[in-house]
């Protein structure tokens, strides 16, 4: 019976560290951004050909696994950009972009995704 008990106390303590959280920010197209970096006039905005997304949160970027990137992947096809700039430090200007919250967890600046939904 101890070990039961202290077993359901050790599931319980991993479970709550193992919150998913949500990010909003910009999708982005993360193969152009890592090649991209220094040149701050490239648009590196995610697009229906984007394969390895990332998401732009105040100026923070966080890479999503490659089941989250096949589900931005999928819901980007139905997608509407967002009209005028959006402004991220440290990111390249982007004209249009993808805005989207992202479920999930994350480890290392990258977002293990539960769930992808475009506004």
């Amino acid at each position: 019976m101890k070990q039961i008990l202290c077993m359901a106390a050790l599931f319980a303590g991993v479970t709550a560290l193992v919150k998913a959280e949500d990010w909003s920010g910009i999708l982005i197209d993360a193969t152009c951004y890592e090649q991209r970096q220094q040149e701050k006039t490239v648009s590196c905005s995610a697009n229906t050909g984007t394969t390895v997304f990332a998401l732009s949160v105040s100026g923070k970027i966080y890479k999503l696994d490659a089941a989250g990137s096949a589900k931005a992947a999928a819901a980007l096809k139905y997608a509407k950009p967002v009209s005028g700039p959006v402004a991220d430090p440290g990111l390249p200007p982007v004209s249009t972009g993808v805005k989207a919250t992202v479920t999930g967890t994350e480890a290392g600046g990258m977002i293990m995704v539960e769930s992808v939904g475009l506004q």
